[in-house]
């Protein structure tokens, strides 16, 4: 007796032990369920110490920026827009509103979360910056609170828009909105503060429109919908495929053993998951829609083979017995495909990804276990009364459908019309492979949501108002770290020697104290100093020497310091970077390119201010926006503005030393093709314009995070795909012994593949993130049939010596339980494409796609290619027992795929050994021990066949 056989004659014998064992197994894991962490933030999909990230959280902290949710007010009825005592009665109701959203700290009662009031930017909480006369700056409210008459609020309209910093950020051009900027303590609040907001909108009345949007609320409000639609589609989904079932087999009792595996699948690969101590993430919550379809396949090719095998002659023990020995290897090697696809999405670079390829491989494994013990042992708790005018009956009248009709037809079709159908294939291939050329690798979690979603309305509605509500960061720094040179302790030589001269010119005894001070300046430079500390000492000494001449009455001496002593001082301030009005300036001209090229809606950085504060100081005129000539008035400039009502604004834009500046740029769009064209058009920028000091950049903020970690996810994918991709068509040979076999069994799957992705091409759909996931769902699904089809076409070969017969066996049952499944599946999940979310939707379609596609691919294309290769293809006879593994072989691809699995699982996740030699523990057993026990006992079987034979 071989493995398979062993196996299901236990499950048969003793199946109510079995499904003991499968139900406290599932209530086992299920009962780790409730400890549930759920992790929304689609920053966690790089690691911690992933360098971007590093580098934005440095950012946030240096600058003191937080994430920011966005509240757009419209008044498109109003020939004022929103410049109308009613509407702004709303906003700064609004306003006081918003600042209040903050609540104790759970973990530390003494702080607040929530909205950040002191950086919160509305109409009522930012200054207008006028001009109060020849050399003054006048700081007032912008709106200290709503106008009574329509004349008050024009005039606010007009302060706001004569202030460039507000004009396009705060207010927009056309006047008909304006924006709230909702700063969060933690981006984790988002969807609370969304939700309490949406509460309060609701009580006003008028014109107005209320949009809520902003990266934060998106992916907060993301995360949480996403477990509400899995509730809901997840069920409706098994309901359809349920109902589905039971009008193809007509026998409500024998159809629910494909949702208990289906249901015991993911259970028991959630409780898995979240008892290792892994957060239910955006990836992981999609589990159960990727495991449900791959469940549920193996059971309906169970279901068909037996309705079509049984009668009551046979009864139920022949008839499993028989199904079983025809589907164990298949089943077991489209299982092990499916792991294989999933389990390689360990290799991408992104965590999250690693934990769902991983869980859902292990999901796989599970769903295999229990079809092939459990169903079985269903079946023998159904009495034979209950079975009765089910199968032998049941197949006559199948026979008479349609179903039945047109598959006959296709069989002949394949027979008859080989070639046109293989050049048909190989036109349609040829057309998606220039589709796939035209692929475009783009995402945006905004787009995550439908048009109709209110978050997807607003992000709509608000950037076509203002200059965009993605931000992006872009900092600059002194390239050389202001660490000392020989270069800059030359320079600085020189001008102290032209200051000395100058000097001596007026007091000739100045001669010998210009000189001590350069041997001071060379005998005191070293590499260990930075430029501030190096000037300082400068200035230590000049006050020291000060303090002696005073005290001594040396009144020249007294004065020949303080010059030396001012001298230090502006040097001092030439090393503040961002105070120097050529920096400056070029900061200014790569806004003005940037906004000029239209890549980016709106910037702000120091340079705004100063031109602002400079201009109100001078005359208020429009020619007088320019930065100040000297540095001493940039300094100024932003003297004057630290004595406005926020003060701290400024450190949004410049460190305190003046050495790092941060320029806020605004989006219109949170495509990553959009990001990318503006760090694209900053690097340009600055190949063609070389600063005026060394300079380097960097980039921060959310809208770039989600650039690199999606990049990363997609590239990894690719490779990931392709290393499953020769996993795949290594098992193939092994399975079926021959390369040639396995090559064959490659191509619906390659087809597959191809039309999908050249679809997506041709009609310029985005190659995002779920489209990327489901690349290794493909890999798994698209394989099935292949598998089915060949293994059952070769057995059929051995009893008939000709494809011609053979042919017409299988597009009978075989084909009956393909179209069966593809018809179960791509059904069933089509209500996903009712979801809300956009990745449902994506999930809905390819899952239809993948089993339409690959399902006509092998009844098509299969048959087309063994009519012209038959000779070839069946040079040796094949028996059926050479679909066995070898059991070396199987061993050590498994172990090889298990270990670069917890290779990188240890790398990018940090997972302990301990955690990975469980998972191992799941993996190793099921896919090498088994498959190398089965193929051990049928190497076996064939020999001692062999022998008796001889």
């Amino acid at each position: 007796m071989d493995f398979k056989q062993a196996i299901t004659d236990y499950a048969i014998k003793h199946y109510r032990l079995i499904t003991i064992c499968m139900v406290v197994f599932t209530l086992a894991l299920g009962a780790l369920i409730p400890l549930i962490e759920v992790d929304t933030d689609p920053e966690n999909m790089l690691s911690e110490d992933e360098v971007v990230r590093v580098f934005h959280n440095l950012t946030k902290e240096t600058f003191t920026l937080n994430d920011i949710v966005v509240v757009g007010i419209v008044n498109n009825k109003n020939p004022n827009g929103v410049f109308n005592p009613a509407s702004l009665t709303k906003i700064y109701e609004l306003t006081e509103f918003a600042k209040t959203l903050s609540w104790p700290n759970e973990e530390k009662p003494d702080e607040q979360i929530g909205v950040i009031e002191v950086d919160l930017l509305a109409p009522s909480t930012v200054d207008h910056i006028g001009h109060g006369g020849p050399g003054e700056v006048k700081f007032e409210w912008l709106m200290k609170k709503p106008p009574a008459t329509q004349s008050q609020a024009l005039e606010i309209r007009d302060k706001a828009m004569s202030n460039p910093l507000l004009k396009g950020t705060l207010v927009s051009e056309d006047g008909k909105t304006i924006c709230l900027y909702l700063p969060l303590t933690s981006k984790d609040l988002s969807y609370r503060v969304y939700s309490k907001l949406k509460e309060k909108i609701t009580t006003f009345k008028g014109d107005e429109q209320y949009h809520i949007t902003g990266l934060p609320v998106a992916e907060d409000t993301f995360g949480v919908e996403m477990f509400i639609q899995m509730a809901i589609s997840a069920p409706l989904a098994m309901a359809v495929i349920f109902l589905l079932m039971l009008f193809f087999f007509r026998k409500l009792v024998l159809v629910i053993s494909p949702m208990i595996v289906a249901m015991v699948s993911v259970i028991s690969t959630m409780g898995f998951l979240i008892g290792l101590g892994f957060p239910v993430h955006i990836m992981s919550s999609m589990i159960p829609i990727f495991l449900m379809p791959i469940a549920v396949v193996d059971s309906v090719h169970i279901l068909s083979e037996f309705f079509d095998l049984y009668t009551k002659e046979k009864g139920r023990v022949n008839a499993t017995k028989e199904v079983m020995n025809n589907l164990f290897t298949p089943m077991l090697y489209t299982s092990l495909t499916s792991a294989a696809g999933f389990a390689s999405l360990a290799l991408t670079p992104i965590p999250p990804v690693q934990v769902f390829g991983i869980f859902v491989a292990i999901g796989i494994m599970i769903a295999w276990a229990c079809t092939v013990t459990f169903v079985p042992a269903y079946i023998m708790m159904i009495s034979e009364k209950s079975l009765e005018n089910f199968g032998h009956e049941a197949v006559h009248i199948e026979k008479q459908n349609q179903l039945t009709k047109l598959l006959h037809s296709t069989g002949q079709l394949t027979y008859n019309k080989a070639k046109p159908i293989l050049i048909g294939i190989i036109l349609v291939a040829a057309i998606a492979i220039y589709g796939i050329t035209r692929i475009q690798i783009n995402d945006n979690p905004v787009k995550w949501f439908s048009k109709s979603h209110p978050i997807r309305q607003a992000d709509i509605e608000l950037n076509n108002h203002f200059g965009g509500t993605y931000m992006a960061y872009l900092v600059l720094e002194d390239a050389t770290e202001g660490n000392i040179n020989t270069e800059f302790v030359s320079s600085l030589r020189n001008r102290w020697l032209k200051k000395g001269s100058e000097l001596t010119e007026e007091l000739p005894q100045a001669k010998d104290l210009a000189g001590e001070v350069e041997k001071l300046l060379l005998s005191r430079a070293s590499d260990k100093k930075s430029r501030q500390q190096y000037v300082d000492e400068f200035i230590e000494i000049a006050n020291k020497k000060i303090e002696t001449a005073e005290k001594s009455g040396h009144d020249t001496a007294v004065d020949l310091w303080y010059e030396i002593a001012d001298f230090f001082e502006l040097e001092k301030e030439h090393l503040k970077l961002f105070k120097q009005p050529q920096v400056l300036n070029y900061i200014s001209r790569l806004q003005t390119h940037l906004k000029e090229s239209g890549l980016a809606g709106k910037s702000n950085s120091v340079a705004d201010v100063v031109k602002k504060v400079h201009q109100e100081l001078i005359d208020g005129k429009p020619e007088s926006f320019i930065i100040p000539k000297s540095s001493s008035a940039v300094a100024q400039c932003l003297m004057q503005f630290q004595s406005s009502h926020n003060p701290e604004d400024l450190w949004h834009l410049v460190t305190y030393d003046y050495m790092k500046a941060n320029i806020w740029i605004q989006l219109t769009s949170g495509d990553n093709k959009d990001m990318e064209n503006v760090v694209e058009a900053v690097d340009r920028f600055f190949a063609k314009n070389p600063a005026p000091v060394l300079l380097k950049y960097n980039w921060a903020g959310l809208t770039y995070i989600n650039t690199i970690w999606q990049n990363k996810m997609v590239f990894g994918m690719l490779q990931s795909f392709l290393g499953s991709f020769i996993i795949v068509f290594i098992m193939m040979t092994i399975l079926f012994r021959s390369p040639l076999w396995g090559i064959i069994c490659m191509i619906p799957l390659t087809i597959t593949i191809a039309v999908i992705y050249g679809i997506i091409g041709l009609v310029g759909k985005d190659y995002d993130m779920p489209v990327a996931v489901l690349s290794a769902l493909t890999l798994g699904m698209a394989v099935d049939f292949a598998i089915h089809f060949l293994e059952r076409a070769r057995a059929s070969y051995v009893e008939t010596g000709s494809w011609q017969l053979s042919a017409g066996v299988m597009f009978g049952e075989p084909a009956r339980a393909i179209s069966r499944n593809v018809l179960v599946i791509a059904i069933g999940f089509l209500p996903l494409l009712a979801a809300p979310l956009v990745p449902y939707k994506t999930v809905g379609i390819f899952l239809c796609a993948i089993m339409a596609l690959s399902g006509t691919i092998t009844l098509l294309v299969l048959p087309a290619i063994i009519k012209l290769t038959e000779k070839v293809l069946f040079r040796f006879k094949p028996t059926p027992a050479s679909a066995g593994c070898n059991c070396g072989f199987c061993f050590i691809i498994s172990a090889a795929v298990v270990v670069l699995i917890a290779v990188n699982l240890h790398q990018y996740w940090k997972l302990g050994w301990s955690k990975l030699a469980w998972i191992s523990a799941i993996i190793i057993p099921v896919t090498a021990l088994a498959c190398g026990i089965m193929s051990r006992r049928q190497a076996c079987k064939r020999a001692q066949k062999n022998e008796s034979e001889v």
